[in-house]
């Protein structure tokens, strides 16, 4: 969304969730690859819902992480709430960019629910499609309150951190785990502290929205249920998952049937709030058959979730992270996805 000029030194992709901080150094031969990386949990309390709510703290936070992981300090900044919007135009067919650029500042206040000054609004051209209205100039819009993206941004100047670019994590998703070929609509769908979900196709991303009732309110519930830490709760809904019989699962009994209740409840709150996203978006103009939805986040490290997902929504989930170099595989690549997307501007 904001973009400096090109310069030859290393962009690091780096995704703040409630939860944690990650990030990852690339390299790309087709696909990503991540070179080096690193994952730390974030405190409770900096960021809520995507938002930075202590940002002193948080560059802090941020400044601590890059040096213990020696990581270079210009980065490429993913964000995802609940407050930022994403809609797909169909605009007439203009070939000169800046007429296409006045089409969309003139159109998109019709689309986007907040005032568009207190908004940071860009916009990605996805190419001329077939509308039954003839041939259509198709954008998507995407658009964040401007102080949302200025505390961030602060926290990571703060840090020492060079900000090359702001980009939605949901585009640096997609970006990461996009299929080498093929057209069709596919449903991708992270589940860490935050829910993103969105929606893209071969030309690029089409939707998206971010929820929360991800993993961290899985392990938020554990940890109040049975007076655990939110290290070990994780550790135990990991141990537990949703394929192993309860009475083969070692561990004291009370707490294995509460962690499977935790994921029982949690995955069905998931897949409504998954469902009611794709029915939102099925309702847009121009809005492409989903058939097949791929999952990443560090939900995909609990044995029988994707399958459970499946069941829920009805359509094949796949379990999908990022490649990560071999000297690199104490990582966790299902925290690094986002990260790894954000490091890079195309395929």
């Amino acid at each position: 969304m904001f973009k400096r000029k090109q310069t030859p030194s290393t962009v690091v992709g780096l995704e703040l969730d409630p939860s944690y901080i990650a990030a990852a150094e690339v390299a790309v031969n087709g696909s990503i690859t991540v070179k080096r990386g690193g994952v730390t949990p974030l405190r409770p309390g900096l960021l809520r819902d995507g938002e930075a709510q202590d940002a002193a703290g948080l560059a802090v936070a941020l400044r601590e992480f890059f040096a213990e992981h020696e990581l270079p300090t210009r980065v490429r900044l993913g964000i995802a709430n609940q407050r930022i919007v994403v809609r797909s135009l169909d605009l007439p067919v203009e070939p000169d960019p800046k007429a296409l650029r006045a089409a969309v500042e003139a159109e998109a206040p019709d689309h986007i629910p907040m005032p568009m000054d207190e908004a940071v609004v860009d916009f990605q051209p996805l190419g001329v499609v077939a509308t039954p209205q003839g041939p259509r100039s198709r954008v998507v819009i995407a658009a964040v309150r401007r102080d949302m993206v200025e505390r961030l941004a602060h926290a990571c100047r703060e840090a020492g951190l060079q900000l090359e670019g702001i980009d939605l994590s949901a585009f640096a998703m997609v970006r990461a785990l996009a299929p080498d070929a093929g057209e069709e609509a596919l449903l991708y769908v992270n589940v860490a502290g935050l829910t993103n979900v969105a929606v893209a196709n071969g030309t690029g991303c089409l939707f998206t929205r971010a929820a929360s009732g991800g993993l961290d309110a899985m392990v938020n519930t554990l940890a109040e249920r049975r007076g655990l830490i939110a290290e070990h709760a994780e550790q135990w809904l990991r141990h537990v998952g949703l394929l192993t019989p309860l009475e083969e699962v070692e561990g004291e009994t009370e707490l294995v049937a509460a962690a499977r209740a935790v994921l029982d409840e949690g995955v069905h709150q998931l897949a409504d709030a998954v469902r009611n996203s794709l029915n939102f978006y099925r309702t847009q103009d121009g809005a492409e058959s989903v058939n097949r939805a791929l999952l990443t986040g560090p939900a995909i490290g609990i044995p029988g979730f994707a399958e459970r997902l499946a069941e829920l929504l009805n359509i094949p989930v796949e379990p999908v992270m990022v490649a990560v170099d071999a000297d690199q595989e104490g990582l966790d690549a299902g925290r690094l996805s986002v990260a790894a997307g954000l490091a890079v501007e195309a395929r």
